[in-house]
């Protein structure tokens, strides 16, 4: 156990921003608690791996990462293992079955918690607890792991869009999102700390508000959020394409603050493909959405991702993603770049 009676954790966290926001909540109240946290697996009394599930990459990463964290177990380096995060949620008592050396296996309901998970981990109680999702802390104090200068702000929680391939919705659960006040109030204290970019992140961001205020309130939240000393950049990140509302590109447009950045994954270009992904929209909808947002946000950066071989799709629905990026990317240097091809 660690000398003078002071207890030591680390902690890997995989996969998404969210996640990692969730890791360092998790890290506050352990160091309120007294824990020291530490960086090295060989210098803990506790590990804590706090998992990524959403794809098989990341399912194998997650679980390589907890066997090597094991054989630290083995070797008689830590005394105690608890992974946490969406692999936890999504496949549950199964991880205790598979990795014996695991201790605690952990929901992310269970985050507040995780001072008496860690303590009864370090005792030799195996635990395993897998309460409700809404129970999930989303407005926490944090221990920021990223560079002194920027950081995320997480201003929503959960999914409602159920895409086909994504299993974000059952691991996360409802959408909800935080109350306008609570998310100033954190940013304000990231910019006391020395913060001067936050990224906005959530897994849909442009949903902003709608389950609290009735209606879409990203563009409003950015209005409060520039008025803070301090920050000099705001970033947009996980946005749906047809929840960009006007009044939210005109904000962008106007707002020095905010970066002319958005993060818009679009997924496909075909109507029907979109349709079996339970998703809206088609290729002329975005093209038509694209252009008016480089039309009216100058210096524009998009950032998107397409998903190619869902099941079903034929090769002229293929084609017709090749096209729409193709014409898309002839509109920005055509009109935008303003050079002939």
């Amino acid at each position: 156990m660690a000398k003078n009676n002071t207890l030591k954790i680390g902690m890997i966290s995989l996969g998404c921003p969210k996640n990692q926001v969730d890791g360092e909540a998790m890290l506050a109240k352990l160091s309120a608690a007294g824990f020291e946290i530490v960086s090295a697996i060989e210098d803990s009394d506790l590990m804590i791996v706090n998992t990524c599930g959403f794809i098989e990459a990341a399912k194998t990463e997650a679980i390589e990462t907890i066997l090597e964290v094991a054989e630290y177990k083995k070797a008689g380096l830590i005394n105690a293992i608890v992974v946490t995060g969406c692999l936890a949620e999504r496949y549950q008592e199964e991880i205790l079955k598979e990795m014996p050396e695991v201790d605690a296996v952990v929901g992310i309901g269970a985050n507040g918690d995780i001072v008496k998970i860690c303590q009864k981990a370090l005792l030799g109680i195996e635990t395993a607890f897998f309460p409700n999702k809404c129970y999930l802390p989303i407005d926490d104090e944090r221990v920021l792991s990223t560079p002194s200068h920027w950081a995320y702000l997480k201003i929503a929680e959960g999914c409602d869009n159920r895409c086909a391939y994504c299993a974000i919705p059952s691991i996360r659960g409802a959408f909800r999102s935080r109350t306008m006040e609570s998310i100033v109030e954190e940013a304000k204290s990231l910019a006391a700390r020395g913060v001067k970019e936050v990224i906005l992140i959530a897994q849909d961001t442009t949903k902003y508000g709608q389950d609290l205020y009735g209606e879409y309130k990203l563009d409003e939240l950015l209005k409060q959020l520039v008025k803070i000393d301090g920050i000099e950049w705001i970033r947009l990140f996980y946005c749906y394409p047809q929840r960009i509302t006007d009044s939210l590109i005109d904000v962008i447009a106007k707002e020095d603050k905010i970066c002319k950045y958005i993060d818009i994954p679009l997924q496909h270009a075909d109507k029907a493909v979109l349709r079996s992904m339970n998703r809206v929209g088609d290729g002329e909808e975005y093209q038509a959405l694209l252009e008016k947002m480089r039309s009216r946000i100058d210096g524009l950066a998009l950032r998107t991702t397409f998903m190619v071989g869902f099941p079903g799709e034929t090769e002229e629905q293929f084609e017709t993603l090749c096209h729409f990026v193709k014409d898309v990317k002839n509109y920005i240097v055509q009109n935008v770049l303003k050079v002939n091809i």
